[in-house]
């Protein structure tokens, strides 16, 4: 029976497939195999027995490794008498020369490197979505809001390309730190190689050769954690950047504002009490996950440091960690994805809130130009701060309450006034700043 909601309620199958038991067996009987092979290549055994372990050793069953961790207690030992059984006379070689976290760390290396190239995808993906979205609202107008406050206006294309280009940014993380998390090792038990003699640096290149993947410049008996912390760094990141977005967009469904709204089916329902709620779940799951993604970073920080050449307390934690928050951010990459790709937007709140304080947003365009015009800046500032208190309380509108103000008069027009007030003639390069940036990222999409 399923425990963890990773099983049953969130993930992607094909994340979960990185990460499930099973596939976890059949990284380390591969680690095993490219082993023996390198061993053999280098002449530390016959060729002939290591072929007989590459074919032989995928026969091996995790059924079978759990029965015999059963009896002697140490997972790694139960594997490799797993796959020892499978291989006959050829089966006195596995694992020779090695220590546990040899294959157990090279095997998370496999691991890893499936898990990014699925970060990878679904971060282009929404980087995609998200530039599309850049494109098709570049002239939306919207009200900006500093402190939870209406402020200056901008447009809803710029947020999303703040968000791509945040997104690109996590692209680059990802591609930078590959050769550096994706990394096997075979350096015996403290280290030093000894059981594998003169050869040792040369066998592990070639192991990991025949894996595909990078081998350590050195190591005690296991692989610095400081790159898996690195790892579920990116991971939350990756959270955070969703975790905002997702805010942003509850922020914006709020029905006093109203401006946003997720897609929502014919059939949904939105409460069990109250029938008319449209709520905004799917970013509030990615909300809500995004803590539990980051909630990995102080163990995995932990987990490099451990006594001399190594102990055991970065083990049980990571085996929670790596598939947990592996899963659940290509979960929440994946839902906000399908939230951006049906995003709903209502342009009669995004206008009405927008010309909401009646001009008095827009202070800030007028002061400018009353300094262009010869007024002493700090001057302005306090001219259109005590114009705009006010227009507030007394609910009308800036242009008016300026109209009566010799101060301001004497250098613009009502006509001026009207310009300089116009929120769609406010947005600086908003729009440039949007063609700028899809141009650049366009190339991630194809």
């Amino acid at each position: 029976m399923a425990i963890h909601p990773i099983d049953y309620r969130y993930g992607t199958s094909e994340m979960r497939a990185v990460w499930n038991e099973e596939n976890r067996f059949r990284a380390i009987v591969t680690a095993e195999v490219a082993l023996a092979r390198a061993e053999a290549v280098h002449g530390m055994i016959p060729r002939e027995d290591a072929e007989t372990i590459a074919t032989c050793a995928p026969e091996a069953r995790l059924e079978r490794a759990k029965e015999i961790e059963a009896e002697i207690n140490h997972d790694m030992m139960a594997v490799v008498k797993a796959v020892t059984e499978v291989c006959g006379d050829a089966g006195r070689w596995i694992h020779y020369g090695a220590t546990s976290n040899d294959i157990l760390d090279t095997a998370t290396a496999l691991q890893l490197r499936d898990s990014l190239a699925l970060i990878e995808e679904k971060l282009g993906k929404l980087l995609c979505v998200l530039l599309t979205r850049s494109a098709e609202t570049k002239t939306l107008v919207c009200a900006g809001r500093t402190h939870g406050q209406i402020g200056v206006p901008t447009t809803y294309g710029l947020r999303f390309a703040i968000w791509a280009s945040e997104v690109a940014r996590h692209m680059e993380r990802l591609r930078q730190m590959r050769p550096r998390v994706v990394v096997g090792q075979l350096t015996g038990a403290v280290g030093t190689q000894a059981a594998l003699g003169d050869a040792g640096i040369e066998i592990q290149e070639t192991m990991m050769e025949f894996l595909g993947i990078r081998p350590v410049d050195v190591s005690n008996q296991l692989v610095s954690r400081d790159r898996y912390a690195e790892y579920f760094m990116l991971l939350a990141n990756v959270a955070t950047t969703l975790d905002k977005i997702g805010l942003e967009l509850r922020l914006m469904q709020r029905s006093e504002i109203g401006e946003l709204a997720e897609a929502f089916g014919k059939n949904q329902v939105g409460s069990s009490t109250m029938p008319h709620k449209r709520n905004p779940i799917k970013s509030e799951q990615v909300c809500g996950l995004a803590r539990i993604v980051r909630s990995a970073v102080e163990p995995a920080l932990q987990n490099n440091v451990l006594w001399d050449e190594r102990d055991l307390t970065n083990s049980s934690p990571e085996r929670v960690l790596f598939p947990e928050a592996s899963v659940l951010t290509d979960h929440i990459l994946n839902v906000m994805i399908g939230v951006m790709e049906g995003l709903e937007f209502n342009r009669a709140n995004i206008r009405k809130n927008l010309m909401l304080l009646r001009g008095v947003n827009l202070a800030e365009s007028v002061m400018i130009d009353l300094t262009r015009r010869g007024m002493n800046r700090q001057d302005a500032h306090e001219a259109m701060r005590t114009a705009s208190m006010q227009a507030l309380a007394e609910d009308r509108d800036l242009a008016e309450v300026l109209g009566e103000r010799a101060g301001v008069t004497a250098f613009v027009t009502r006509e001026d006034l009207d310009r300089l007030l116009d929120p769609d003639a406010y947005v600086g390069t908003a729009v440039r700043q949007v063609e700028r940036l899809v141009e650049k990222l366009a190339p991630l999409c194809r």
